[in-house]
């Protein structure tokens, strides 16, 4: 019985996006395909860090692939 009580009376938490779900989030939001339902999910309820974080380390990483292809291109040059 006190078992029951306990799981009643404690708040639902709210569960952060999954790794999964802000991996997609901001890769379609790259490419400029996200859907309007999508982006109010994404922007509703949660904190936006993840989505902030994931953005900037694939921003970083789409630079550092740019330069590196440019390094290798013209190196072949």
């Amino acid at each position: 019985m006190n078992d029951l009580k306990k799981k009643t009376d404690q708040p639902e938490r709210k569960k952060g996006p999954g790794v999964l779900k802000v991996l997609q989030s901001v890769l379609a939001g790259a490419l400029g395909v996200q859907s309007d339902k999508r982006r109010e999910e994404d922007f509703s309820s949660h904190s936006p860090w993840p989505y902030i974080i994931a953005g900037i380390i694939f921003t970083a990483g789409f630079v550092i692939a740019l330069v590196v292809v440019v390094k290798i291109v013209l190196a072949n040059q």
